[in-house]
């Protein structure tokens, strides 16, 4: 929601020792040299990571898209969708629900703190201090935050690139830490922010606002009467509010954390190793989205008509599973990878799912350019004129598009341009590498390390 040719944060790192219990992993007070010379041909891709977010591109579009619609009928208290829609709407916001809303928002943090975790690694491996590293991660974030505060304010406000590069900042905090330490803070943010989610949701049905849960409720506001102009203030405001430390640091940082692990354990850079666990995390999500999950699916569908309190706790067990099934959505796609192996890489749909997630970021902005122009009110105006079942075939439509493009790119040898953007504003113009000792080799300091992170993931 991507690289130089030898930049892929999918790439596997090399082996780090592992830091002492309860320490931190601290950069020798020599640091080791760095290769003598560029690694010859192109850098074998991890497949699993890019199937996953080029996967979750999907998602994202179709959670987003009933973000831009409007409705003179008003919103339903469950989902937070249009009133007035068809038997068919309310079927297809129920699907929609169940597998994606609460569920792509993790999924996309997870991967995002292994990208965070991988760039951290291969930049160590290359030679880079802790204090070099932390200042190409920082410096990513904050491209982010003004990428997306740009997003925001042209496009759309639920944007997700200033909210998660604000993040990275705080997981400035976590990259160089122990297992130990990792699981400790991820105990104590998942709890602050699973009290926070539940006031806030409790909250909202008591005063009988009845939001929806996902960044499009934040950005659904009927905009018929408003300005191209007047819009881009309220799209700043909301974007701001989702981007403040303390909002990123109780919604997403835990998920980072699980991602951060995960690059660790070698559980997507080397599926085959890990396929069995793999799989029993997924199969185990599912079962966790079919009870936590699928009773406010049912109350969005408009098939069980709950109380307030009743449908509140509902969104909350339903948000709380959509954690597990985000982390079981990656976990699924790196047992595809395990299973398909070769397969993965070389089929034509995993293959052009794979390219997409590869430039994710380029992706997920494109998704915007079509959406905005085509259902805002400053533009075509569609999304005042038709439901959600529509909405969803649009965001399968715009999602294929995004694969298409990102497709003829790859057949070109072609990285995404805003990932090509992320990475020369991160890096400067001589890459992380040049802050490095020159070795007694006469290693070269110009090229941009092989970190290899997307800018989204």
């Amino acid at each position: 929601m991507s690289h130089l040719p030898t930049a892929d944060a999918s790439v596997a790192p090399q082996s780090l020792p592992a830091p002492a219990p309860d320490t931190e992993l601290v950069a020798p007070s020599v640091a080791p040299p760095a290769p003598a010379a560029p690694v010859p041909g192109p850098v074998a891709r991890s497949v699993a990571p890019d199937l996953a977010r080029g996967m979750l591109l999907l998602f994202i579009a179709s959670a987003n898209v009933w973000g831009y619609l409007w409705s003179d009928a008003g919103w339903l208290d469950a989902g937070g969708r249009p009133a007035g829609g068809s038997s068919l709407d309310h079927l297809v916001d129920g699907v929609v629900a169940f597998v994606v809303d609460s569920r792509s928002k993790p999924m996309f943090a997870i991967l995002y703190g292994f990208g965070l975790a991988t760039m951290a690694a291969r930049l160590a491996a290359r030679g880079a201090d802790r204090r070099t590293t932390r200042g190409v991660l920082a410096r990513r974030s904050g491209v982010l935050i003004a990428l997306g505060l740009v997003h925001a304010a042209l496009l759309y406000a639920g944007d997700i690139l200033a909210p998660y590069g604000a993040t990275g900042l705080v997981a400035l905090a976590f990259v160089h830490r122990s297992r130990a330490t990792l699981v400790r803070w991820f105990v104590v943010g998942y709890v602050l922010s699973m009290t926070a989610g539940a006031i806030a949701v409790l909250g909202a049905f008591d005063s009988g606002s009845g939001a929806g849960d996902d960044p499009g409720a934040a950005a659904a506001v009927d905009p018929a009467a408003l300005g191209y102009l007047t819009t881009v203030g309220e799209r700043l405001v909301t974007v701001a509010t989702a981007t403040s430390l303390f909002t990123v640091s109780l919604m997403f940082v835990p998920h980072v954390v699980v991602g951060i692990l995960l690059a660790r354990a070698g559980w997507l850079t080397r599926p085959a190793e890990h396929r069995r666990r793999l799989g029993q995390v997924a199969v185990a999500a599912a079962v966790v989205n079919v009870v936590g999950g699928l009773p406010y699916a049912l109350a969005v569908a408009q098939v069980w008509h709950p109380g307030e309190t009743t449908l509140g706790v509902a969104e909350l067990v339903h948000h709380v599973a959509g954690d597990v099934v985000g982390l079981g959505y990656v976990c699924l796609f790196g047992w595809l990878a395990a299973v398909w192996g070769e397969r993965a890489r070389g089929g034509v749909l995993s293959s052009a799912v794979a390219a997409t997630g590869e430039r994710s970021l380029t992706a997920y902005l494109l998704q915007s350019v079509m959406f905005a122009p085509l259902l805002s009110a400053w533009g075509l105006g569609l999304g005042g004129r038709i439901g959600t079942a529509q909405a969803a075939v649009l965001a399968v439509g715009v999602w294929l598009v995004t694969v298409l493009v990102a497709v003829a790119m790859h057949r070109a040898g072609r990285r995404g341009p805003f990932e090509v953007l992320v990475r020369r504003l991160a890096y400067g113009r001589t890459g992380a590498a040049a802050s490095v000792p020159v070795t007694r080799e006469g290693t070269r300091r110009g090229a941009l390390p092989a970190d290899g992170s997307t800018a989204t993931g």
